[in-house]
């Protein structure tokens, strides 16, 4: 995702090896500063620009509990942990369950999400319940190349752990991605996919620059 944005690559490294914090990719990005973006997970550190941020998992939310508690955005998660609390207890972040009877696809019941095994592609129900029509992915690779990181932030707070298996856990997360497909086709969403080394194939896959254009 950052090369998309001309980032160089003495800064990804950096990043990626948390040297340096996430936010040295904020001004490069000012083309996305304007525009309406659902960050997932760790995404909250590159900027207060982002308009929501949306989480699903409780172990990534214990280790950001504090940093998010000062993040300003709108913060949402399906995570069960916020299931049965209300005011001051609910930390900010809002609550939306997961859809039990529809855990793959997207989400019609009100107010809820389709899991799909994992935070970004449950996101895409969200922004559809907020009535969006056109969807651009972006950063939904579903590979680290060779790397062997279970997610591109890191095992939560340990940003460099090798899973003991040989490959990340993409099979599990890329399976929503085919009835998400015919859903948003159904609903009359259109979903692209900025990410060019991305191997989710039910989308169009275009340049951010095509996006924007459009946007």
């Amino acid at each position: 995702m950052p090369r998309q944005f001309g980032i160089p690559e003495e800064i990804i490294h950096d990043v990626m090896s948390w040297k340096i914090r996430p936010s040295a990719y904020s001004d490069h990005m000012t083309l996305l500063h304007d525009k309406h973006v659902i960050g997932i997970n760790n995404t909250y550190q590159i900027g207060t620009w982002l308009d929501m941020l949306f989480f699903g998992d409780s172990s990534w939310y214990l280790v950001h509990r504090q940093a998010l508690a000062k993040w300003p955005g709108i913060k949402v998660s399906c995570s069960p942990r916020f299931a049965h609390r209300q005011g001051k207890d609910m930390e900010g972040v809002r609550y939306t369950p997961k859809d039990k009877k529809k855990r793959h696809g997207i989400s019609t019941t009100p107010d809820c999400v389709s899991w799909n095994g994992n935070s970004g592609a449950a996101a895409i129900s969200l922004a559809v319940h907020l009535g969006v029509k056109r969807i651009a992915l972006l950063g939904f690779d579903m590979d680290l190349d060779s790397t062997k990181m279970s997610h591109w932030h890191g095992a939560h707070n340990k940003p460099t752990t090798i899973l003991k298996k040989k490959t990340p856990p993409f099979t599990r997360h890329i399976m929503g991605f085919g009835p998400i497909a015919e859903d948003a086709q159904r609903l009359g969403v259109e979903i692209l996919n900025i990410s060019s080394n991305s191997k989710i194939t039910q989308f169009k896959k275009v340049t951010l620059d095509e996006v924007l254009a459009n946007s």
